[in-house]
């Protein structure tokens, strides 16, 4: 069983002539360990592609 999720929200509203936007960006909140294991699989993610390219300068 997965456990559920947490999100912290944060609303922001602008006005655009005469209409109102409202924005809501939800964030998932993390442990500590769940956040370096993220950043870890992006960081390994990020470095294969900047490998991939690499090679292809001029």
């Amino acid at each position: 069983m997965q456990a559920q999720v947490k999100y912290e929200s944060e609303v922001k509203s602008a006005v655009l002539g005469d209409r109102t936007i409202t924005v809501k960006n939800l964030t998932p909140v993390f442990s500590p360990q769940e956040q370096d294991k993220l950043n870890r699989e992006i960081e390994r993610r990020l470095f294969d592609v900047f490998r991939k390219y690499a090679g292809q300068r001029g």
